[in-house]
């Protein structure tokens, strides 16, 4: 049964949605009710990292994280000075889950099921007192004269609530609300996706990794981003799939470029440095090492150096029209200038967003101007927070979306409960 009156109504079961009504709950405040759309409460947290949840990030420094949010950036500097991803490892671990930390740095909970992590919140929202309801959505919502809100939710019911949560993810309807109650939005664009190409210039390749591998992107509104400041270049790991890029440095480019990217109707160029930012001179050397070292062998069986792919290398020698079966020792100059150049600059066209987004995140929200980021609560509707993906923030993959889930529900709860 609904409540006719609630001290405290949080909409959205997900991530931030939970962290505010169990921090809240847990500091004391009592009749905490948390509405949830569906019938399947933390449905992200189930599905993120492969059904494996990467929780959270061990970048543990406030000022360097920040810099993996393309949105959002300095502003969230304080609020993860006061809750950061080595808390949300402390706040796990005193309710039972233990985090491991893996070698790029992604948390991950050690059974490796995100079922964990949507047990540990279930179980944490119940000991402390929390009412969940779920099938439950919020309608509508309007500031009442006397202070607090008169909440509609779907089927004609109604509730009275001191204060109000938002936590909706990047569902319409929270912006919606929010907007009823005062608020501006920064309008949403897809973040953190895949890259299609034109001709599928690397669908033989499908399934090879390379790392590291510099991205440069070039826009036709390129100029006016980078006055914006958006870097447009990335450095890291990229899989090359069926029908593009994809991999971290792939995504985190798209993350920074994600508005330019809109803009530019997902057009434009890509160009790949395999080598990860050898310079000229560099792959001349590797080139000249081979023909001494290696004068015998075939261009097949070697290549300038070990991490490079193998399959990358046979299709460059093959692009390039060079015989694979022909000796180091006879490579002509001519051939050797056209492998280095690909191997620094490969160049090719941009034609639209890959099929897949990662985790579905979106650039936009509500404004981070309109609210206290030190309690989460609106500068345009006293006893409104707003918390999670609502926002306008967005990280890179990683685990950096759910720490800013986590450090804005955290710091809401706080306060709701002061």
């Amino acid at each position: 049964m609904l409540p006719i009156h609630a001290a405290v109504v949080v909409a959205g079961g997900g991530a931030a949605g939970f962290m505010a009504a169990i921090c809240a709950a847990e500091a004391g405040l009592g009749d905490i009710a948390l509405l949830e759309a569906t019938t399947e409460p933390l449905h992200k947290v189930l599905i993120s990292g492969g059904g494996r949840c990467n929780v959270t990030h061990a970048c543990w420094d406030p000022r360097a994280l920040v810099g993996h949010y393309p949105r959002g950036g300095q502003a969230l500097r304080g609020p993860f000075s006061r809750f950061a991803p080595g808390d949300t490892v402390a706040w796990f671990a005193d309710h039972g889950l233990e985090l491991v930390e893996e070698p790029d740095g992604r948390l991950f909970p050690r059974s490796n099921r995100s079922e964990s992590v949507a047990a540990t919140l279930r179980r944490a929202a119940l000991q402390a007192g929390v009412q969940l309801h779920t099938g439950v959505s919020l309608q509508r919502a309007a500031a009442a004269a006397a202070g607090g809100f008169d909440l509609l939710v779907r089927g004609g019911g109604a509730i009275r609530a001191d204060r109000l949560v938002l936590a909706t993810g990047s569902h319409p309807s929270g912006r919606q609300l929010a907007a009823a109650l005062g608020h501006g939005l920064v309008a949403p664009v897809p973040s953190l996706f895949t890259l299609a190409l034109a001709g599928d210039p690397l669908l033989e390749l499908a399934g090879v990794v390379m790392d590291p591998v510099e991205l440069a992107l070039h826009l036709p509104q390129e100029p006016q981003a980078a006055r914006a400041g958006q870097p447009f270049r990335q450095r890291g790991p990229v899989l090359i799939t069926h029908w593009g890029l994809s991999g971290p440095a792939t995504l985190r480019l798209t993350a920074f470029a994600a508005r330019a990217l809109k803009a530019s109707g997902y057009r434009g160029e890509l160009r790949l440095d395999w080598s990860g930012g050898l310079s000229q001179q560099d792959l001349e050397g590797l080139f000249a090492q081979a023909k001494r070292d290696q004068a015998k062998r075939q261009l097949a069986n070697w290549r300038p150096w070990p991490a490079l792919s193998r399959r990358l290398w046979l299709a460059l020698l093959q692009r390039h029209g060079v015989d694979p079966q022909q000796r180091w020792a006879d490579l002509a100059k001519r051939h050797q200038q056209l492998l280095v150049s690909a191997l620094r600059d490969t160049r090719l066209v941009i034609t639209g967003r890959g099929p897949f987004g990662e985790e579905f995140v979106t650039a936009g929200g509500i404004p981070l101007g309109e609210v206290n980021l030190a309690t989460m609560e609106s500068r345009q509707q006293p006893g409104l927070y707003l918390v999670g993906e609502l926002l306008d923030v967005d990280g890179v993959t990683g685990g950096f979306n759910f720490q800013h889930c986590w450090s804005s529900g955290w710091l809401a709860g706080q306060a709701l409960a002061t």
